[in-house]
């Protein structure tokens, strides 16, 4: 469920003093293509498997991240771009005990379409420094207002690199009779992610067992249906947050019970509560006349 990122309205950047030694700026820059741009520094936070609805693009300034992807071990040093695809499950964690500095950017599909999945899932991380020095100047770029078309077309030179990268397969699940039966609740779970369904109900619509429907389900994609459905509501309420919506609403909107139901759930993907994610304190805005976003920390 990706939102329209093609926003005219400046970026409002969200500065958040976790700790002395975490912090975690998040917003959405008027830029097509761009779902949000994130920057963390994080010392012991440990993200579960969970999945997002867009490209993770990541580049790590200070330190190493962890991380599996596909059952697969991997990590990203800071002079490696990695590049996670989208409905694949993936977790991370800091690989020193110093923890990890990181920025990433979520990209939608007209930047990279489903055919490119695969090869991401075999090779994510590229160790080439030209493509790690652009991305670096694009997230210079989205943080400038005024620096938009810039950021275009950096973005247009950073997609068609990595295009040239990824030799397109065919999509995930396409085959096989546990392949189809996947795919099949997963198109259910996408449609019903608000709402929510039974598994009961899921395996009546799907005509599978619900014991085989979870393990054929989690045997396609590495992830268990609650947690695919967790993950994707998470991602909803990030955009939510980053639209201005408060959390007591974004609980609701996002197909959580209450708001103490997304705040566990979303502290435990993401790192911090939806509270401290949307905080608006003083000067966090774009201040007229300033390049770019207000790094003081919300208070």
């Amino acid at each position: 469920m990706l939102r329209d990122s093609r926003v005219h309205a400046f970026p409002v950047l969200y500065v958040l003093c976790v700790t002395p030694r975490q912090e975690i700026s998040a917003w959405r820059p008027p830029v097509a293509g761009v779902v949000e741009v994130f920057h963390a520094h994080f010392t012991e936070h440990a993200y579960p498997m969970h999945v997002h609805d867009a490209w993770t693009l990541l580049i790590v300034d200070d330190g190493a991240v962890r991380y599996d992807l596909d059952r697969y071990e991997r990590g990203t040093p800071s002079d490696t771009v990695s590049l996670l695809p989208p409905q694949v499950p993936h977790n991370g964690s800091p690989a020193t005990p110093q923890g990890f500095r990181k920025r990433v950017l979520y990209l939608d599909m007209t930047q990279l379409d489903e055919s490119f999945i695969g090869p991401a899932v075999d090779g994510p991380d590229l160790t080439e420094p030209v493509l790690r020095r652009r991305v670096g100047q694009l997230h210079t770029a989205l943080a400038n207002r005024g620096d938009e078309f810039e950021a275009e077309s950096r973005l247009a030179l950073i997609s068609e690199r990595l295009r040239r990268h990824l030799r397109p397969r065919p999509a995930l699940g396409s085959a096989g009779t546990d392949g189809g039966i996947a795919q099949s609740l997963r198109d259910l779970l996408d449609e019903r992610l608000l709402e929510g369904i039974a598994l009961e109900e899921a395996a009546r619509l799907v005509h599978a067992h619900p014991t085989h429907l979870v393990r054929a389900f989690s045997g396609a994609f590495g992830i268990a249906p609650h947690q695919y459905m967790t993950s994707r509501r998470v991602d909803l309420a990030r955009r939510l947050l980053l639209d201005g919506q408060p959390p007591g609403e974004v609980a609701t909107a996002a197909g959580f019970y209450d708001q103490s139901h997304l705040t566990r759930h979303f502290k435990r993907v993401v790192g911090i509560t939806p509270g401290r994610y949307a905080r608006t304190g003083a000067g966090q805005a774009l201040v007229p006349g300033r390049q770019g976003p207000d790094l003081r920390c919300a208070g």
